[in-house]
């Protein structure tokens, strides 16, 4: 997705979608794939970001002298950051397209919506090259960071990019040389390009990203949508709850009885510490699992068997009760 074409086909390609009442069986191969790619599932943070991304760019739209306003989603990993990043571009990409149909006859493609990785390390360049790549922008071994930004400003504005989403923030560190100039990049991208920006990055006001100038111009500039782990209970609420009751209703299994996995909910906390990134791997695996040896439901003794991700395991990982542990005799 970090080219026009590829997150072109992945924004109008129609989502994964729970079987519908009345429609046929799928086959196994169609449940499968089904289950490997699985729905997006609404949350707050999707909703709250969906409606302060549409205001920003609204407010920024006709702002000419100073960076527009932006936004950085953060929290910690496997809480959905991503997922809410590309929901909410895939969203402003098809309302955009239906809003502005482009002519027939028309050579330039309408691009609102652009996706960007910040590279391990980044530097200044490798970041500019990362915005040239992905509208295909030709550039040369001899071209400057300077001439690449400018190709990058005038193309991106020629073709309309309107939201520019830029994922793993937080491997930028400003206290660095390299870092430093890689901040002042993205700065003056922010000021030429006519577009809304909104980060995406892991814990990033506990990273560097904040500090010193850089940081308090970034800080000044963008408002935080905080992703983090559902709590088992808010008030009245049980928010995990909800939210497994939610995923369980988009599976597509045989003989799974519903409310089975909003009963495990206190162990699927334990288990994946609220994330919703570890919920949604744990249960997509056992119900793979369960359609491969024919059992067609997810049960608890099917979760345990589900090794996820580290974090979530190091998390977990049960401890053995005292009274029994074996007895070691002494030699």
């Amino acid at each position: 997705m970090t080219t026009w074409q590829g997150w072109q086909h992945f924004a109008t390609t129609p989502p994964p979608a729970p079987p519908a009442p009345g429609e046929g069986e799928r086959s196994e191969e169609e449940r499968l794939a089904y289950h490997s790619a699985f729905v997006t599932v609404r949350t707050p943070v999707i909703d709250t970001l969906t409606t302060s991304v549409r205001t920003l760019m609204i407010l920024g739209r006709h702002q000419q002298t100073t960076a527009r306003p932006s936004l950085i989603v953060t929290g910690p990993a496997a809480a959905g950051k991503t997922t809410a990043l590309l929901h909410v571009g895939r969203a402003c990409h098809l309302a955009h397209t239906r809003g502005h149909p482009q002519p027939a006859r028309s050579a330039r493609a309408q691009v609102p919506v652009a996706y960007v990785l910040v590279p391990p390390g980044a530097s200044a360049k490798a970041l500019a090259t990362e915005f040239a790549r992905y509208l295909g922008i030709p550039l040369t071994t001899r071209m400057t960071q300077a001439a690449i930004t400018d190709a990058v400003c005038h193309t991106y504005n020629q073709a309309g990019v309107r939201l520019i989403l830029i994922d793993e923030i937080h491997r930028l560190n400003p206290r660095t040389t390299t870092g430093a100039e890689t901040a002042d990049l993205l700065k003056d991208l922010t000021e030429r390009i006519r577009a809304t920006f909104v980060y995406a990055g892991i814990d990033v006001t506990s990273t560097a990203l904040f500090s010193g100038v850089r940081g308090a111009q970034l800080a000044a500039r963008a408002s935080l949508v905080e992703c983090g782990a559902f709590p088992a209970r808010s008030g009245k609420h049980e928010p995990f709850r909800e939210l497994i009751t939610g995923v369980e209703a988009a599976l597509d299994l045989r003989a799974h009885r519903p409310g089975t996995l909003p009963r495990h909910a206190s162990y699927l906390h334990q288990r994946t510490a609220g994330r919703i990134g570890s919920l949604t791997r744990l249960i997509r695996q056992a119900a793979i699992t369960s359609i491969l040896d024919g059992t067609e439901r997810i049960t608890k003794t099917s979760l345990d068997a589900v090794r996820l991700d580290h974090l979530a395991e190091q998390h977990h990982r049960p401890t053995t009760p005292a009274r029994n542990r074996p007895r070691t005799t002494p030699r």
